[in-house]
């Protein structure tokens, strides 16, 4: 049998994220919650910005979740990324439970060196500012 060793995203990497992520949120002004988890949809950290609503702490968690598991954005769109109808957005948390997974923006994977190694998901801003925010979380991780 052989096996490989895998990329996985530790604390260090973890940390770059939240940090960076910290930084664009308050660049931004947006009062929100950051979730990084990892491949395995598990919570590696998290961090709530000063005036984030306590109610983006679940949905942060959910879209980091959703865009670890699923390995793309979270959003309307379909495996193929084309937009899909609400009665389809709406299957997977209904299926799994809205603490779970979600479909609404703000969740993005996480790709190193071509492996998926986890997502991050914010919440707080709308779905474009909650991904903009998760994105330079990531570019940290990756540049």
């Amino acid at each position: 049998m052989i096996t490989r060793q895998a990329l996985k995203l530790n604390w260090e990497g973890t940390s770059r994220i939240l940090q960076a992520a910290v930084r664009k949120a308050n660049e931004l002004g947006l009062p929100v919650s950051i979730a990084v988890a990892d491949d395995g949809t598990h919570l590696l950290g998290f961090a709530r910005t000063d005036q984030g609503k306590p109610h983006t702490i679940r949905i942060a968690q959910a879209k980091a979740r959703t865009a670890a598991s699923s390995r793309l954005p979270t959003g309307k769109t379909s495996s193929t990324g084309q937009p899909v109808n609400d009665h389809m957005a709406i299957a997977l948390p209904l299926a799994a439970g809205t603490d779970m997974y979600v479909t609404f923006s703000g969740g993005l994977p996480i790709m190193v060196d071509g492996h998926y190694v986890g997502g991050v998901g914010v919440s707080g801003g709308t779905g474009d500012q909650d991904t903009e925010v998760a994105a330079a979380g990531i570019a940290a991780l990756t540049t």
